[in-house]
C-alpha cells in the first residue's frame, strides 16, 4: 500500500448529506470516478483499496464517529504498515469560505473535532489533510447545529463544484505530490470558473 486517504465524517443516513461529512462526500466521489469495489468493514470504517496508475490507495471512511476518528485511522495506518507521510484526511471547515480549498501538508486541527482525535492518537500532526470551507453559520446560529445540518439550496451548487474540486485535489495529491496539488487547488476563486469571483 502506497497512500491511506481518509474521509471525516460521521455514520448513519441522519448524517448522510451534512456540512460535516464533506470528507465522506469527497472520497465518495473519488471512487465513483474510479468504480471502485464496494467497501467493506475494516478498521473501524469502510474500507476500500483503489489502483492509481501502479500504486495502490486505500481509502476509509471511519464509522467510529467524529471525535473517535483517530482510532480507525491509527488501525489502517498499522494494518497498511504505513507512516503518517502516507496520510491524506479530508474534512470540512469552518473558517474557509463555502467552496473553498486549502491543502496543507500538516498544521493543527483547527478545532476540528476529527482531526484533534487523529493528531491525538498518533500523536503528531505531519500528515496532509485537504480542508473543504463550509463558511461560518448566520449570525445567531449554533455552530454545531449548523455543521450538522445539509447544505442550503442555494449553497448546493458551490458546494457540490467544491466537493467536484476536492476530489480532483486527492487525485492530484497522490499522483503528482501535495506541493502540487497545493498550487493547483489552494488559491481562490478557482480560476476554473467553479467558485463565484
Amino acid at each position: 500500500m502506497d497512500w491511506l486517504l481518509v474521509g471525516l465524517g460521521n455514520p448513519g443516513p441522519e448524517y448522510a448529506r451534512t456540512r460535516h461529512n464533506a470528507g465522506f462526500m469527497v472520497l465518495d466521489r473519488f471512487l465513483a470516478a474510479r468504480s471502485a469495489p464496494r467497501p467493506v468493514a475494516a478498521y473501524g470504517g469502510a474500507w476500500t483499496v483503489v489502483d492509481l496508475a501502479g500504486r495502490r490507495a486505500g481509502c476509509l471512511k471511519p464509522l467510529t464517529y467524529m471525535n473517535r476518528s483517530g482510532e480507525a485511522v491509527a488501525r489502517a495506518l498499522a494494518g497498511c504498515r504505513l507512516g503518517p507521510e502516507a496520510l491524506v484526511v479530508v474534512h470540512d471547515d469552518l473558517d474557509l469560505a463555502l467552496g473553498q480549498l486549502r491543502l496543507r501538508p500538516r498544521g493543527g486541527a483547527g478545532g476540528h473535532r476529527g482531526v484533534e482525535s487523529v493528531i491525538a492518537v498518533l500523536g503528531t500532526d505531519a500528515f496532509s489533510r485537504l480542508r473543504v470551507g463550509i463558511g461560518r453559520p448566520p449570525d445567531g446560529v449554533d455552530p454545531v447545529e449548523y455543521v450538522l445540518a445539509p447544505f442550503a439550496p442555494g449553497e448546493l451548487a458551490l458546494a457540490e463544484a467544491a466537493l467536484d474540486r476536492a476530489a480532483e485535489a486527492v487525485d492530484t495529491l497522490v499522483s503528482q505530490g501535495v506541493e502540487a496539488a497545493m498550487n493547483r487547488y489552494n488559491p481562490w476563486p478557482p480560476s476554473d470558473g467553479s467558485a463565484p469571483t
